[in-house]
């Protein structure tokens, strides 16, 4: 009972969090014949091919595109093959969209939804190769060992960098408070502005764990085609299916997306911290 009364209150409080600063909550469809395209990220299909979405990303900026204006979504989303102390098929998340901002302005915003979760910590702002000079030397062999695991197989150079983010990087993150990470390569840029040659988009960490992966949102329809025809062809290259690119997503970015920052959190993670857990399978309820 202590944990349904507590994912209850948190669910609450993060309504009210938003509520308070005029945010409207939004429910997009579940299934859609046009999933989010993401290289690393694989969609259930089900009937009449349909995908569970693994974000509710492009409806709501189809809302935006309309004069929505600032939204919420919470609720779940669905990512096969998704098992582990922090990955779960099934899991809930917050996702929200501010228009007329700032990054500065967002980031604390983003912080201050976290102190709902683990109270007020500090923070500090590091570049994705601030994070690799820092941290890849505590771990001299990642290099060679990412470099045997990936060896004869193509795409290498992007997966080695998310093999030692992952394994040598990410673990060492937000141990004094939180930790974000900014300025990564445009090669990584997914869904983000690129300015002065960087990707406009942070990641937030706290114990090791991302919590959140926000984003100066891209605005140019023609940029956003090229994106996800480049992600469809990374996937064929790892041997993953294409997806069906959204059309109602290039024609959202055609009439004209506002200008905005978003972001997706777990909600799952932040709980399993706020209960001091070690992985989502003791939060989740059954």
């Amino acid at each position: 009972m202590t944990l349904l009364k507590s994912r209850a209150s948190l669910l609450k409080q993060v309504r009210t969090f938003f509520d308070d600063r005029g945010f409207l909550e939004v429910d997009t469809p579940l299934l859609s014949p046009y999933p989010p395209i993401d290289t690393h990220i694989e969609i259930f299909e089900v009937e009449e091919k349909l995908y569970l979405h693994s974000s509710p990303e492009y409806g709501m900026k189809c809302l935006l595109a309309r004069g929505s204006g600032n939204i919420y979504q919470l609720g779940h989303v669905y990512r096969k093959d998704e098992r582990g102390r922090l990955h779960s098929p099934e899991f809930t998340m917050i996702e929200w969209y501010r228009i007329e901002t700032n990054f500065h302005e967002f980031l604390h915003e983003t912080l201050e939804l976290c102190t709902l979760f683990v109270g007020g910590k500090p923070h500090e702002t590091i570049t994705y190769s601030e994070a690799f000079e820092r941290h890849l030397a505590l771990d001299p062999s990642a290099p060679l060992t990412a470099l045997s695991a990936l060896a004869g197989r193509e795409g290498t150079r992007e997966e080695l960098l998310n093999f030692l983010w992952g394994a040598s990087i990410e673990p060492h993150l937000g141990r004094e408070g939180w930790t974000v990470v900014t300025a990564y390569p445009k090669e990584q840029a997914a869904l983000a502005q690129i300015k002065n040659g960087y990707a406009e988009r942070f990641e937030i960490y706290l114990n090791g764990v991302e919590l959140g992966n926000g984003y100066h949102e891209l605005t140019d329809p023609i940029e956003q085609r090229e994106r996800l025809e480049r992600a469809n062809r990374e996937r064929s290259t790892l041997g993953k299916k294409p997806l069906p690119i959204d059309p109602n997503l290039l024609r959202a970015l055609e009439k004209g997306l506002p200008d905005c920052y978003g972001i997706a959190m777990g909600f799952d993670r932040l709980l399993m911290l706020h209960l001091g857990a070690s992985s989502l399978s003791e939060i989740i309820p059954l």
